[in-house]
């Protein structure tokens, strides 16, 4: 499937691959790589994405620039970028959006895969279809990639894993897979019954809870840009911005216990 780039190109892509692979820094091979072996479906891209937590890249980045890449860190605040001559490989630690942040779930639940004649990991296909689900810009929109994922690799997703992964956000899980019941009426049970269930259910709850009392725009977590015009003129509170606040909050929340019962044992 790579014979539609340079050579050289997919030298360089296989070079950092093995890099990597030699410091012994964990990562897995996402982007169109990824989404080819789930589905057999090959879409071109100009870059290598590369998924890894925030410390491992640190590290990548640095094996990376000893090896002669020129480097670029904290790209956006969630991703770090390597060129050898002009090709790219993304170093990719959390999304635009910090929802969809790469943890040690990724690597628990990775498959093997073999990419570019090199040995690898993919990430797991309920954290790409977690991931792309919060991608709904202008200019990019991977709903037709999350339907064909969910179509190819859905019968074996963990569903209570992909339930946990959205929480809060389960809206954009539930209007995805109402996409995907549209776009494959017949195969609708890919599906389990109680995710569907389980989902229009709390639908229907929300519908007697009513409106929030705070005047919010989440729609910032799906595209910051297209949103902003809520925020500027239309007297919207930021979504993406109490977003982050809460999730903050939760944070503080889980170190509470964990620094207690350390004081506790001494």
């Amino acid at each position: 499937m790579e014979v539609r780039r340079p050579v050289a190109e997919l030298g360089a892509r296989a070079y950092a691959i093995q890099l990597l692979s030699d410091a012994r820094i964990p990562f897995l091979v996402g982007g169109a790589y990824a989404f080819a072996h789930y589905t057999g479906i090959y879409r071109d891209t100009k870059d290598l994405d590369l998924f890894i937590r925030k410390d491992d890249a640190d590290r990548a980045l640095k094996v990376l620039a000893s090896n002669g890449w020129d480097t670029q860190s904290d790209v956006h605040g969630w991703l770090h970028k390597a060129f050898w001559d002009d090709f790219l490989v993304d170093l990719i630690f959390a999304s635009g959006n910090g929802i969809t942040v790469v943890d040690d779930g990724w690597f628990e639940h990775a498959v093997c895969a073999r990419l570019l004649n090199c040995e690898c990991n993919v990430p797991p296909a309920e954290e790409i279809y977690w991931s792309k689900a919060f991608v709904l810009e202008r200019e990019r929109f991977d709903g037709h990639e999350l339907t064909h994922l969910l179509l190819k690799a859905g019968r074996a997703f963990d569903w209570p894993r992909l339930l946990a992964r959205f929480d809060r956000y389960w809206e954009v899980l539930l209007a995805h897979l109402m996409f995907f019941r549209f776009a494959y009426p017949a195969d609708r049970d890919i599906v389990p019954e109680w995710v569907m269930r389980d989902l229009l259910s709390r639908a229907n709850s929300s519908l007697a809870e009513g409106d929030w009392d705070s005047k919010l725009c989440r729609g910032r977590l799906l595209s910051q840009v297209s949103y902003q015009v809520d925020v500027d003129e239309w007297g919207y509170e930021d979504g993406r911005a109490w977003d982050e606040s809460e999730r903050e909050r939760e944070r503080e929340q889980e170190a509470v216990p964990a620094a207690s019962g350390s004081y506790g044992a001494h």
